[in-house]
């Protein structure tokens, strides 16, 4: 698919657009709540499903086809972004109102990640098609991490990344509000919260492998790739604060997305084979399946588990009244 340099213009304006506004009406910093949340996340939602719309009307069918596959895929990856998010934010007790300053930043890293990473794979994929066969088996053998070794993550304060920022720059072990960099007896030093953003960039420059790999699987069309994962990123932020306190139900979950990581990787090593690329129906129904046993089978599993958080909210909230 060939686009011209202007849409790819008009599309990076209007991304830029869409962040210039999230910021502005967060600029206070302040607590957000599981209402503003959905109805941001529904936003985000709504319009990653009407480009895809577009695609449609413009394309056909088939390439808004691809467009939702990929979209699927990296917004039900996504949600394992969220996971490690919350990891990190209790790890390192990040005040709530500034978490969303946190993510903000981290999404434009991610979309920049992204930008690199899409570009570079479309290229070796086009160019040199055993790296079908070296990404597919790099997703195959990420997916059996997934499923098998989940949970094995490394705490935020031991990345290596983290570490080599905090031996390079001079950092405090404090917040200081919402800055990432404050003067502290004459001297500017990152604070606690620069910390923090750079083992959520981190952390997210691995999941960008992943997820732009198994879009890559999909499409090498860098045009409809970028997009499935703009907007599923944009509505990273709204996700997290919808789903944070829905985390722990979601216990199979990674199961599901390590299946689509094995799929993903399957599915490009056959690109490569007289086989060929599966149907675009075939790898909707492949990802809208799994993305619904995954999540069901954890609510499932955890119904139980909804009473008692019930009970824990209540008797916190009673605990809070009595202060």
């Amino acid at each position: 698919m060939s686009v011209s340099w202007w849409i790819w213009a008009v599309l990076m304006l209007a991304v830029a657009a869409m962040l210039a506004v999230d910021l502005f009406l967060h600029r206070d910093n302040h607590v957000i709540g599981f209402r503003e949340a959905a109805v941001w996340s529904g936003i985000w939602i709504a319009a990653g499903l009407l480009f895809g719309v577009v695609l449609w009307v413009w394309q056909g069918g088939d390439v808004a086809g691809t467009y939702y596959a990929g979209y699927l895929i990296e917004k039900a990856l996504s949600i394992d972004n969220v996971f490690v998010f919350a990891l990190i934010f209790t790890y390192f007790a990040v005040p709530a109102a500034f978490q969303h300053k946190v993510l903000f930043w981290g999404v434009i890293g991610a979309l920049v990640f992204r930008l690199v990473f899409i570009f570079v794979g479309a290229e070796l994929l086009e160019t040199f098609f055993w790296t079908a066969y070296v990404f597919g088996a790099f997703l195959i053998y990420t997916g059996y991490k997934m499923a098998f070794r989940h949970g094995d993550e490394t705490p935020p304060d031991r990345n290596p990344v983290v570490r080599l920022v905090r031996r390079i720059i001079p950092t405090d072990a404090n917040y200081h509000g919402d800055k990432f960099f404050t003067r502290i007896n004459g001297k500017r030093v990152a604070t606690l919260l620069f910390v923090v953003l750079i083992a959520v960039e981190a952390t997210d420059l691995i999941f960008a492998i992943d997820s732009v790999a198994a879009i890559l699987a999909i499409t090498t069309s860098t045009f409809i790739v970028w997009t499935a994962n703009a907007f599923a990123i944009l509505g990273l932020r709204s996700l997290y604060f919808c789903l944070a306190g829905l985390l722990r139900r979601f216990v199979h979950l990674h199961y599901g997305l390590a299946v689509l990581l094995a799929f993903a990787g399957v599915k490009l090593i056959l690109s490569e084979t007289p086989v060929g690329k599966l149907p675009i129906p075939v790898t909707l129904g492949v990802i809208v399946v799994t993305i619904a046993v995954s999540i069901v089978w954890s609510l499932r599993s955890t119904r139980g588990a909804e009473a008692n958080d019930v009970d824990v909210d209540v008797a916190d909230s009673a605990a809070n009244s009595a202060r």
